[in-house]
């Protein structure tokens, strides 16, 4: 058995792991639209932002459960306040 490998052996070990990796990303993405990724424990998340000038946005966030209004990218952030909870649909 020689010690070198042959340019095909080489090609068909990129194509299998190339193969293989794309399955697993495709499995992950599948896994995160089900709501089994890492997002469905997640306590805070960005709802929307919406900019304002050059450098200063509004920025809708919700943690747990709750809605909160925030001013960014000025000299300072400011808490604009929270959003009163949604009624039931």
């Amino acid at each position: 058995m020689p010690d070198t490998l042959s340019p095909l052996t080489l090609l068909t070990a990129a194509g299998v792991l190339a193969g293989v990796l794309a399955a697993l990303a495709l499995l992950l993405r599948g896994m995160r639209a089900a709501g089994l990724g890492r997002a469905a424990g997640r306590r805070l998340s960005v709802e929307e932002a919406v900019p304002l000038d050059g450098r200063r946005r509004l920025v809708l966030a919700r943690c747990d459960g709750r809605c909160l209004l925030l001013l960014v990218g000025g000299p300072q952030d400011l808490v604009v306040g929270w959003l009163p909870p949604e009624p039931p649909r």
